[in-house]
This record gives structure tokens, C-alpha cells and sequence, in this order.
């Protein structure tokens, strides 16, 4: 497979990120994958990794860069702690300029697809209702709860773990009742973070089928590798 290359984007503010991008020789489509908070570490970069293995064109821009460069941290307390201030400090306008450029950069292979984890799956939400992605689909975004008012204009698939300790099913099935054209799943037992095998909330079950819907939802929509 082709080797990861990190890359450097320019939003339309001006502000210029750092990314990791795959693109593999003969690629028809891309996604982009938004970090936890935890940034652009060695588990995202394996998150594009497998999709790059199946031939799409795939990048994860760094959007702690606005705050802080360089961003690897780890799935302990102290990590947690880390990520959580540093995602607090990154406004939603700003992620969103972060997000576009990704999308530009990888715009030119053919259609978009974007998946984003914990605050990543907040922003992915987010793309699916303001940027020109084919398809958007988040895992376990704590702040779309809060995001509800807003309206997907791509199609959108939301995964959420039914004992999610940061997610309440009600948040959850608010979201249902207010966009019933969302495809959203609830997986059974399933913490937060448990698609992330590097962490102890890790189900492999659940994270092996949300992973195989997730990759039909995109050939469905036109984000075929």
C-alpha cells in the first residue's frame, strides 16, 4: 500500500495546518477523518490507513494545530484531560475552515466522503449540514446533541454506544425524532471510543460492523474507492 505522507493545508482564513494524507495510485474517491481529542496520533493515522487499504484517497487535518502543533496524545487520565482543553478551545467556525481545506484538497480525486470520532464526530456532523461532501458519518460526537438545529444537506449515518457515559440515549433519540432522514445506530453494550482499538472501551463487534456500514453508506453515496 502507499506510504503515509504528512502534508501541509492553507484554510481560507489563512491559518496553515499540518495533515496526514494516504493516496493511493488509481484512487476514485476520498475521505476525510476528523481526530478525537486526542489529535492526529497514531490511531488516527492507522483509522486512515485502512481506509487508504481499500483504495481510497484519505487525509486527517490536524485542527489542534490552531491551538497547539503537534498534537499525539495518549488514552490515559492525563490525555483526557489534555484533549478536553484543548477541544474546548477550538471554536466551531475555525474547525470548519480546517475541515474545508481538507475536503479541497482531496476535492479534485473525485467525490468526498467525511467520518469523524468524538469531536470529530461533532464536526463531521457538522460538514454534513455546511460543506459539499457526498456523505458524512460521525462516531460518538458528544456536542451534536447541541448541534441539533441544524439540517444535514448530505446524507449522514451517526453511531452512538447505548452506554455511552458522555452520550445519554435521550440525546440520542432526540436526534432520531428531529432528523428522521439520518441514519443512526445504537450498538448494544457499546461504550464511548468503542471503535478506537487503542482504547479499554474498544468492542471489536460493535466497531467491526458500524465499520462495515460505514463503508457501504459511502459506496451508496458515491464515495467508492
Amino acid at each position: 500500500m502507499t506510504s503515509g505522507t504528512n502534508v501541509r493545508l492553507t484554510a481560507a482564513d489563512g491559518h496553515v495546518l499540518d495533515a496526514y494524507e494516504v493516496h493511493p495510485d488509481g484512487a476514485a474517491s476520498s475521505i476525510v477523518v476528523i481526530q478525537e481529542i486526542f489529535g492526529v496520533n497514531e490511531h488516527i493515522r492507522s483509522v486512515v490507513d485502512r481506509y487508504a487499504a481499500f483504495g481510497y484517497r484519505v487525509i486527517a487535518p490536524a485542527l489542534f494545530d490552531r491551538v497547539e502543533t503537534g498534537v499525539e496524545l495518549g488514552y490515559d487520565d492525563a490525555g483526557i484531560g489534555r484533549g478536553r482543553e484543548l477541544a474546548g478551545e477550538v471554536k466551531w467556525g475555525p474547525a470548519m475552515h480546517d475541515a474545508t481545506a481538507a475536503v479541497r484538497h482531496v476535492a479534485a480525486t473525485g467525490p468526498v466522503g467525511i467520518v469523524g470520532f468524538c469531536f470529530g464526530g461533532s464536526v463531521a456532523w457538522l460538514a454534513g449540514c455546511e460543506l459539499p461532501v457526498a456523505a458524512a458519518v460521525g462516531y460518538y460526537g458528544g456536542q451534536i446533541h447541541e448541534l441539533n438545529g441544524h439540517e444535514p444537506t448530505a446524507p449522514t449515518m451517526l453511531h452512538f454506544g447505548e452506554i455511552d457515559h458522555a452520550i445519554p440515549l435521550e440525546h440520542v433519540e432526540a436526534l432520531r425524532a428531529a432528523h428522521p432522514d439520518v441514519s443512526l445506530h445504537v450498538y448494544e453494550k457499546a461504550q464511548h471510543g468503542f471503535a478506537c482499538d487503542a482504547r479499554g472501551s474498544f468492542d471489536a463487534l460493535s466497531a467491526t460492523i458500524a465499520f462495515g456500514r460505514t463503508l457501504g453508506f459511502f459506496v451508496s453515496n458515491g464515495v467508492k474507492p
